[in-house]
């Protein structure tokens, strides 16, 4: 079974986005590149408190392993 995880390894700042590209099989940067675009696009305290949530919430993918 999969699980949402931060990846700590491919990380640009604290694993989220690779995190979700690694669940999805996608590339990291495709997920930064579509996160930024939304938080701009929504409202830039919205992206920016849901990275942090996940941040917070997600474990890191060592800790799950």
């Amino acid at each position: 079974m999969k699980k949402l995880c931060k990846d700590r390894e491919h990380k640009m700042l604290c694993g989220v986005c690779a995190g979700i590209a690694e669940y999805f099989g996608i590339d990291p940067t495709i997920v930064r590149v579509v996160w930024a675009l939304v938080t701009l696009i929504l409202a830039l305290f919205v992206g920016i408190i849901a990275y942090i949530a996940c941040a917070l919430i997600l474990p890191d993918k060592s800790n799950v392993e």
